[in-house]
């Protein structure tokens, strides 16, 4: 046998008895353990369900559901009896709703591993301010007060403190609060459900609820 065979052969007994060794000093019942029982691919629902609520808090705020509606209000005054004032202003405003993420965290997600299932308690509805659309405002103004500037424009700030409680009271209305809500319950469970089906847990369902009766 040549030099080089022999080189060779020696070579691979030394690597078989390193292959054996590093074998023997492996953790081989807790790799199996893992291979058997676990499987490579199984996720950690949990650990998806947490770094999705981390996820979500860094949003901030969840835009849920914008109401566009109009005011129509009108005021009048008047000075020593005989000069009045009056002006009468429709203006469209926008209202926004929202949940704050930030008050999201894991106590209020919920996971029952043998019904599938993971609840979600939604932060309380909120609204926003009212965004006026003075632009396309329609202000008509009448009575002898109103050759004031002065007056016009003490008349336009009173109508528009109208306006906003009036936008107010609308968006507050069932009807719109139940809109806003059922969009907020649909958007946090896809946020929870798209995470999960990448995952591989298409099978869990998702329910998200608001706690309680909410006032906004």
């Amino acid at each position: 046998m040549s030099g080089n065979g022999i080189s060779l052969t020696a070579g691979g007994v030394a690597c078989l008895c390193a292959f054996g060794a590093g074998y023997w000093v492996a953790p081989r019942e807790l790799l199996d353990n893992e291979v058997v029982h676990r499987g490579f691919f199984r996720t950690d629902t949990r650990k998806v369900l947490s770094a999705t609520v981390e996820s979500l808090r860094l949003d901030n705020k969840l835009l849920v559901f914008s109401y566009k509606g109009a005011a129509d209000v009108q005021v009048t005054r008047s000075r020593w009896i005989i000069f009045e004032g009056r002006q009468q202003l429709r203006v469209p405003a926008v209202v926004n709703y929202y949940i704050d993420l930030s008050k999201l965290s894991m106590a209020n997600v919920a996971f029952d591993e043998q019904a599938k299932l993971v609840t979600v308690k939604l932060p309380p509805l909120e609204m926003g301010d009212v965004a006026f659309q003075p632009e396309n405002a329609t202000t008509i103004n009448g009575g002898l007060l109103t050759f004031s500037e002065d007056e016009v424009e003490e008349l336009r700030k009173l109508n528009y403190a109208n306006a906003r409680r009036a936008m107010i009271k609308q968006a507050q209305g069932k009807g719109l609060i139940d809109v806003a809500k059922n969009n907020a319950r649909t958007n946090i469970q896809t946020y929870f459900e798209i995470p999960l089906r990448i995952a591989g847990q298409s099978d869990v369902k998702v329910i998200a609820a608001f706690e309680g009766k909410e006032k906004i």
